[in-house]
């Protein structure tokens, strides 16, 4: 009697969840990622622009039906920075970078068919407490992969959105005057300014650092007496 005929296995299907890590410089996506050509063919470009022990750790993909009158995007999230990538009318890619220390707010929106991913990024220095941004929207992505990408983002931004608020601090601090919470007074230095070394201005700064909740009022209060006991 004939065994019964082993049951066919199916191919990796496309769940949309993110892929395993590409490292730079891999030829091809893993296998389980079940994209098709042209998705693999895209990633292999976004690997080609990774930079040594950089890995694409999550990745989303615009749906056809969102790229009708234009070409497809894909987003990916690395273990340094975001990537954009658009294909070019007449073939190519333009490709759109923000690391993670100029990434100011990340915003998902989730509709029926995709999901939209909107990007705020700084243009000045790293870490600058002040400076301008510019704006960067995907329409259409796959939900799935778009919701993993988002989770990297908004963890990389908060990240990097405490340390500028630690920057902000010690700038705020120094224009105070130098002094430090906690430790003895340490009022202007030789060859300060005279507007460092006015009380007044640092009281100033003490009620804006106060304001911006830099400091809490039992910090503000102490900053206050010392600036007080030095006049």
């Amino acid at each position: 009697m004939a065994s019964p005929p082993p049951k066919p296995t199916s191919s990796p299907a496309n769940t949309g969840e993110s892929p395993p890590a590409l490292a730079a410089g891999s030829s091809s996506p893993a296998p389980s990622t079940g994209e098709d050509a042209q998705v693999q063919q895209a990633l292999r470009q976004l690997s080609a622009l990774l930079i040594p022990n950089e890995t694409i750790d999550a990745y989303a993909v615009q749906r056809r039906i969102f790229a009708l009158d234009h070409r497809r995007t894909m987003v990916a999230a690395t273990s340094g920075r975001f990537l954009g990538m658009q294909r070019k009318l007449f073939g190519g890619f333009e490709p759109q970078t923000v690391r993670w220390q100029d990434l100011k707010d990340i915003r998902l929106q989730v509709g029926t068919f995709g999901a939209d991913l909107t990007l705020v990024a700084l243009t000045a220095p790293d870490l600058a407490v002040t400076a301008q941004t510019h704006t960067l929207v995907y329409t259409g992505l796959r939900k799935t992969q778009a919701e993993a990408v988002y989770r990297l983002c908004q963890a990389n931004e908060q990240a990097w959105r405490e340390k500028r608020r630690i920057r902000e601090l010690e700038e705020m601090r120094a224009k105070a005057g130098g002094i430090q919470l906690g430790t003895a007074p340490s009022m202007s230095a030789a060859g300060s300014t005279s507007e460092d070394a006015d009380p007044v201005k640092k009281l100033e700064r003490a009620r804006e650092m106060l304001s911006k909740g830099l400091i809490s009022d039992s910090e503000y209060e102490s900053l206050k007496a010392r600036i007080v006991s030095s006049m």
